[in-house]
């Protein structure tokens, strides 16, 4: 699946980007990738909506995916190269389903 295709792409490329994250927005229509990450977990502190988010190997393979609701952690069993962020039940993305994004 090409996720361009699909929704408009955020990079939090920057580790202010990432820091920041989804925090504080009201409402989203964007998918946020984070990259160059030390470590894969997730946390939903300060955010006002649920989303989901999908983890990603290196060959951008989603190889887990959780739905949180506001102030809430989540660590997966692995490292992600990956970690994409949406409004919850915005994309139909899978398991196992192998992405494309620039």
């Amino acid at each position: 699946m090409n996720l361009n295709d699909e929704i408009d792409i955020a990079f939090a490329d920057t580790f202010f980007k990432r820091f920041k994250g989804l925090m504080m927005k009201k409402d989203i229509d964007y998918a946020l990738i984070f990259t160059n990450m030390k470590d894969s977990s997730i946390h939903t502190h300060f955010m006002r909506f649920e989303i989901d988010v999908y983890f990603l190997d290196e060959n951008k393979i989603v190889f887990d995916k959780t739905t949180l609701k506001p102030w809430k952690f989540y660590k997966p069993k692995k490292p992600a190269k990956y970690i994409i962020e949406t409004k919850k039940d915005e994309l139909k993305i899978k398991i196992g389903d192998s992405l494309e994004f620039f």
